[in-house]
């Protein structure tokens, strides 16, 4: 029989910082399952920073969302129908069909995930793609070793809450910067060596502060200023991991960049961006050394869950006014 699913779709492309007005909720029937295809019932969607600029109809690395069309990403859920030899009904998988309540599959992009290993949601998150995120730019872009100082902004998100966790595991002296006095509470719990939070006080300030002798490497998730003020703390031979600029995408118009980039030449700086679906080899290592330390409570994560998946939207939002802690999740369906 048909499946009935919701599921939010791109109505309008965001001028500046996207509103309520720029999605629209639709309900749609899924066919049953053809040779090959199962169906999903999804449980939890993740929404994530980088579909900003997946809402400009611009070419990037990966496509712009298609106006019209589901918003695709992160989901976890159970296989409700299969005829799929991969993906046997009662599985819980993974997938990137995104934003809906159930999702009729290929088997493409599908991975299985054990719920009774660690809780549904940690798929989108610790142990999802953030979590992986956090850990290639630590481990492989940054190279943290023992007795590095290292800075991470936005550091109570959930990639930046990870990086920071990985690089103290690493024996690494830790700071990070949040935007409320809550997520800058929490940064101390887990133990960072310095924190602050940006609105308070500049990130010029406080590195001036917290490491008078400079960083070895900086972990960056918003850049602008933030950006400006690492290039000017880093050590010579510094590393300068790029992995977002949240403070930049809403942006109308071109902001220019550091004032000081010419310190990449000064300080022989290295300063590399990456996209983590290029080291997907890399995802074995990063579960092996990360999911034991979440059982064992050595790596904390917290998630802000928004239920409904008419409320995708308003979770999205959210989550680029910096309204969560942790990972940002819809609930859009029943868990284990």
């Amino acid at each position: 029989m048909p499946t009935a699913s919701r599921e939010i779709r791109l109505a309008s492309r965001p001028r500046g910082a996207p509103v309520p007005t720029d999605f629209e909720l639709a309900e749609v029937e899924l066919p049953d399952p053809a040779d090959g295809e199962l169906v999903i019932r999804n449980a939890y969607v993740s929404v994530d920073p980088y579909m900003r600029g997946r809402m400009h109809d611009a070419k990037s690395y990966v496509p712009p969302f298609a106006l019209g069309e589901a918003m695709t990403g992160g989901a976890v859920g159970q296989v409700i129908s299969s005829r799929n030899g991969r993906f046997a009904e009662g599985t819980w998988v993974v997938h990137d069909l995104g934003w809906r309540e159930a999702a009729l599959s290929d088997g493409r992009g599908v991975r299985g995930f054990d719920p009774e290993v660690a809780p549904l949601s940690t798929a989108l998150g610790v142990l999802g793609m953030t979590g992986f995120t956090a850990f290639v730019g630590i481990v492989d872009i940054g190279a943290v070793a023992e007795g590095d100082t290292v800075f991470v902004s936005g550091a109570a998100g959930a990639v930046g809450s990870v990086a920071a966790q990985l690089a103290r595991a690493r024996g690494a002296h830790v700071l990070g910067s949040a935007g409320t006095p809550e997520k800058v509470a929490w940064l101390r719990e887990l133990g960072l060596d310095g924190v602050f939070d940006y609105h308070e006080t500049a990130a010029r300030a406080a590195l001036r502060e917290l490491a008078p002798d400079g960083i070895d490497v900086y972990f960056d998730n918003v850049g602008g200023e933030t950006l400006e003020a690492a290039i000017g703390a880093m050590r010579l031979h510094g590393r300068i991991v790029a992995c977002g600029s949240i403070s930049r995408y809403n942006a109308t118009e071109a902001l220019p960049g550091p004032r000081n980039l010419f310190m990449v030449v000064t300080k022989r700086l290295r300063m590399q961006g990456f996209i983590v679906f290029d080291h997907n080899d890399r995802f074995p290592a990063f579960l092996a050394e990360v999911a034991p330390r979440v059982a064992d409570g050595t790596i904390q994560h917290r998630e802000t869950v928004v239920d409904g998946i008419e409320r995708a939207p308003e979770a999205f939002i959210g989550l680029l006014e910096g309204a969560n802690v942790g990972k940002m999740l819809v609930r859009v369906g029943p868990e284990p």
